[in-house]
């Protein structure tokens, strides 16, 4: 099994909560952390600081397509950030945990 931390962020709390707690019951997920951010990026040419919650979710690599299915159908963003990032190192224990709370 090769574990991975997929990211996104949301607008809000709510829509946050929403799409960790879809990701978990579902168990596409072993664990998601949500963390108050504050961004800067440019969209439609113009720069913009947005208030935002960042979902940390770790997970199997096999289920970034059905992750990135439900957070694209789960969210307020025209474009969603949704990027994998490979879990190189991590304690055997942390990565059962994983293995045995996704399927």
């Amino acid at each position: 099994m090769k574990a991975v931390l997929i990211q996104t962020t949301c607008g809000s709390k709510k829509e946050a909560q929403k799409i960790a707690q879809i990701l978990i019951e579902e168990k596409l997920a072993a664990c998601v952390q949500l963390t108050k951010i504050k961004s800067l990026y440019t969209w439609e040419n113009k720069l913009c600081v947005d208030k935002e919650v960042l979902l940390s979710i770790k997970t199997k690599k096999e289920n970034f397509q059905k992750i990135q299915r439900k957070i694209k159908e789960n969210h307020s963003y025209d474009l969603p950030e949704i990027i994998e990032l490979e879990i190189t190192n991590a304690s055997k224990s942390y990565l059962k945990f994983i293995e045995g709370n996704t399927k």
